[in-house]
Parts: structure tokens; sequence; C-alpha cells
């Protein structure tokens, strides 16, 4: 146990650690000390960022208003793409009919979008929201359709020659099969629901900052250490929803069979 503990720790350490000295070395070796603001060395960083409670303060408060933001935006994508993709999984005119729009949602620059969202919801939470549910909706979408798609056409002719309804057979058999696929897609707009919750903040600036907004204002300011130790946060947050989706996804789905194919990690 220890020995396959210390092979899924010891890499990724040992990656962190070459970072933290090429950055070093980026910061006193390649900066003079007039330009080492660029790149300020990590233990500044953390010591301006983390080790100042007013600062620490000031991210973490930005930091939650954005892990507001993301949650409400992901619990609606996550409403919207399972309606969507099951209206589309029931009828080909349905799928026909609804999937176009899906993909213009996916493909559209997001910044074309910034002032319809704008005249329609105004500049502070609810647009923030809206930028991250039109960014999280169509990995839900497409994954929930593909695993409510992908059902053994065995299994259907047994439902069927048990005469159950298009209710029962969603319920019991399309739902459960595709529960691997639907975990997917939640894990990654949960990420996607992040990434736009920040792109909102820069965006719509009204309120209280979020650590997007807080990412735009430093440079301002020129608070190099601020700007930093803010990125930091906020890719270290994104690990946690990642690492906390994937626990979920192994509970819910460590009954399916195509969890028992899975390889077991060194």
């Amino acid at each position: 146990m220890a020995r396959r503990l210390a092979r899924r720790i010891i890499p990724p350490l040992v990656v962190l650690g070459l970072v933290i000295g090429l950055w070093y070395a980026g910061s006193y070796a390649l900066l003079s000390p007039e330009k080492r603001w660029l790149l300020p060395p990590p233990h500044a960083v953390v010591k301006v960022g983390y080790l100042d409670r007013a600062n620490l303060t000031e991210l973490a408060q930005g930091l939650r208003l954005t892990a507001e933001v993301a949650l409400v935006g992901f619990l609606l994508a996550v409403l919207i793409g399972l309606i969507w993709a099951v209206l589309m999984s029931q009828a080909g005119w349905v799928e026909r009919s609804l999937y176009p729009y899906a993909v213009v949602l996916q493909t559209t620059p997001i910044l074309a979008l910034v002032p319809m969202i704008a005249y329609l919801f105004g500049y502070g939470f609810s647009s923030r929201v809206a930028v991250c549910v039109l960014i999280a909706l169509f990995p839900i979408i497409a994954n929930t359709l593909y695993g409510l798609r992908s059902v053994d056409r065995a299994q259907h002719e047994l439902f069927t020659l048990h005469g159950a309804g298009r209710l029962t057979r969603l319920w019991k058999l399309e739902l459960p099969s595709a529960l691997p696929s639907i975990v997917t897609g939640l894990r990654i707009a949960a990420g996607a629901a992040l990434i736009g919750a920040i792109v909102g903040d820069f965006f719509f600036q009204q309120g209280q900052p979020g650590i997007g907004q807080l990412i735009n204002i430093y440079p301002k300011r020129l608070q190099s250490e601020m700007l930093y130790a803010a990125a930091i946060l906020a890719s270290l947050f994104g690990i946690v929803v990642f690492w906390l989706f994937s626990g979920v996804g192994r509970l819910a789905t460590g009954w399916h069979e195509s969890a028992m194919d899975r390889p077991t990690p060194l």
C-alpha cells in the first residue's frame, strides 16, 4: 500500500520541484533585480499573497464569489443539459431539431455573446452565471446523449419483450447504462464552469470582485506577487474540483461494468 502510494505521489512532487527550480532560475538568473517584479520568486509570492492576512482575505473572498458563480452555473447547466439530452434521445426528429443549436453554443465565441448577455442580465452575478452555463452545457449534452444512445440492443429487446413503456425504459435501462458517460460529462462541465466563472469576471466587473477580476486588476496595480498568487489559487481550486468529481464518479459508477474493466492504478 505504501509503495503504491509513493508511486502515485512522488512523480508529481518531482515535477513540482523541477517547476519551482525553473521558476527560481528564471527569476534570479534571467532577470535583473530591476525587472524581477515581472517574475517574482516563489517565496515572495507565498509571503505577499498567502502569509499577509489582508491579501489572503482578499484572495479568499474573490475565490468564494467565483466558486458561487461556478456552482450556480454548473447546476443550471446540469439541469438544462440532462433534459436537453433526454429529449433528443427519445426521437430522431427531436435530436435533428435541437442538436445543431447545442453545437452553435459550443462553437460561438463567448466574446461575441457578451453584449447580448449584458443587455439581458446586466453586468453582475447573473451575467457571470450565464457565461458558466453557456460554457458548461455542451459537454453534458454530448456525453449524456452518447450514453443514452449506447445501450446494448439486446437489453432494449428484453425490455420490449416485457412490454416496458418509454419512461420505464428510460429510468431503468437507459439512464443507469449511461451513468458513466453522464459522470464524464459532469466532470468536464465542472471544470468548464470554473473557467466560465473566471472568464465572466473579466467581462462583467460590477459588484464584489471574483478571482478573475483580481487577476485582471493586479497587473494594473503592478502587484505581480498578488497576480501569481491569485492564478495559483485558481489553479489549485480547479484541481480540487477535478479530484472531487473524479471521486464522486468512482463512487457513482463503481458498480458499472465499465468500471470493472478499468486497469488498477499502479
